[in-house]
């Protein structure tokens, strides 16, 4: 049975890659099965393992629900635990597809230009320790080693909200592999395929009133099950070499350029989930739904949006109206109970993706980024009210901006020095 390597079992993936795998499956005689990868901790596995990795699917609009049982995952190895195992599943040929969805801090790159972060101290102490923590430890000794082996072909994609994805994760890979000393330039020709994706799925995260909920309608008890809308894209550039399940036959589009997709859902819907998410959270609001019901918050999300628009390429920007009414439709979903602190974590990596490029096109254009600028202004507010009232904010930057706002009770002070760090 061909298998998919997956580095990230989230919610994400499972409502999305593993949803689409499951879908290929179907109607297919070709059966693939996924084995994930938790980098640190155990408790994904252990949740999944007493229900031989099955799980429910909560597939929800504003008018119906859907459950469906997902079984493609095989097994959850944990890296931490057993870092060989690890290694071996990427050298093993069976494995003919590695995912990724290990969101933007797992990728450990430099905000200056993009590369990977030799710096970084995780990075560093892979380098240094010849045991892998990071995706790039884990890579590294896992091609050399397949390489050694006949160098089965191999897709690798990156499933994470990066432009580009898998171009840079190709290009810091290299960079890791140079600074390890592993040469994998010998590998076979068209042996290593490394492709750039969208992907667009909303998947708030799991709560007891899910697991509840799932008992309600099916009468099975799940320890983790996911819930999602009905619309999910994918879009995968047309470059893989090795077997993959037929994910076009279920909706997974291969094109030749992802790049107009990828910059429409992070300028439209990215950008604007931020926007809802810091505004909403700063009215009160807990919920999606509840934030873009609020007449002045929804008026900002349609300034951004337009704002975005002007800066999409030009087969982007023709279906950008009827893009954005969809996203409204998906953001009003009162069944997902999307939250927005899942949003609001990590802004200081998101806002420079989502919103910073629409800032600097508009201005090379001649145009107001009066919204844009405005959405940064609001993630300001959101990070000095949270340190102010809790001091706990879920961001790879928050010790630097906890201290920036000790030193001073300005904030006209304050926000300017917290966006000089992403603008």
């Amino acid at each position: 049975m061909p298998k998919i390597l997956h580095f990230g079992v989230g919610n994400f993936h499972r409502a999305h890659q593993a949803w689409y795998t499951a879908q290929a499956n179907a109607i297919s005689d070709e059966q693939w099965s996924i084995t994930g990868v938790s980098l640190r901790s155990a408790g994904i596995r252990d949740r999944l393992a007493s229900q031989n990795f099955e799980y429910t699917l909560v597939i929800k609009d504003a008018q119906s629900v859907d459950c469906r049982t997902i079984d493609v995952i095989d097994d959850i190895l944990v890296a931490a635990e057993n870092a060989q195992a690890v290694v071996e599943a990427i050298a093993d040929p069976q494995t003919a597809v590695v995912t990724l969805t290990v969101t933007e801090k797992g990728y450990h790159l430099d905000p200056s230009d993009g590369g990977l972060n030799l710096s970084d101290p995780a990075i560093s102490e892979d380098l240094g320790s010849g045991s892998p923590k990071t995706i790039y430890g884990f890579l590294a000794e896992g091609l050399r080693r397949r390489r050694e082996r006949g160098g089965a072909a191999l897709n690798i994609v990156s499933c994470d909200n990066l432009p580009d994805n898998g171009s840079k994760l190709r290009r810091a890979l290299s960079s890791y592999c140079t600074a390890a000393e592993i040469d994998l330039a010998d590998y076979p020709e068209r042996g290593l395929a490394f492709a750039n994706t969208m992907v667009d799925r909303i998947v708030p995260a799991t709560d007891d009133a899910l697991r509840d909920e799932v008992f309600a309608r099916t009468g099975r008890r799940d320890a983790h099950p996911v819930s999602t809308e009905v619309f999910t894209e994918w879009y995968i550039e047309d470059v893989l070499h090795a077997p993959y399940p037929d994910w076009a036959s279920v909706g997974a589009r291969l094109v030749k350029d992802v790049e107009p997709f990828e910059l429409r859902k992070l300028r439209l819907l990215n950008g604007s989930h931020s926007l809802l998410a810091y505004a909403g959270l700063l009215a009160g609001y807990v919920y999606v739904h509840e934030a873009v019901g609020d007449p002045t918050i929804r008026k900002r999300v349609e300034q951004l949006m337009a704002e975005a628009t002007q800066t999409l390429p030009g087969e982007s920007r023709t279906d950008a109206t009827g893009y954005c009414r969809a996203l409204f439709e998906r953001f009003e979903n009162p069944n997902l109970n999307h939250r927005l602190e899942q949003i609001a974590m990590d802004g200081s990596l998101k806002l420079p993706i989502r919103i910073v490029p629409v800032i600097r096109e508009l201005e090379q254009l001649g145009c107001s980024a009066e919204a844009a600028h405005g959405a940064m202004v609001t993630w300001a507010d959101y990070v000095i009210r949270t340190v102010r009232l809790s001091g706990e904010l879920n961001d790879p930057k928050s010790s630097e901006m906890t201290a920036i706002i000790r030193q001073s009770n300005d904030d006209v002070l304050l926000h300017n020095r917290l966006l000089q760090l992403l603008l």
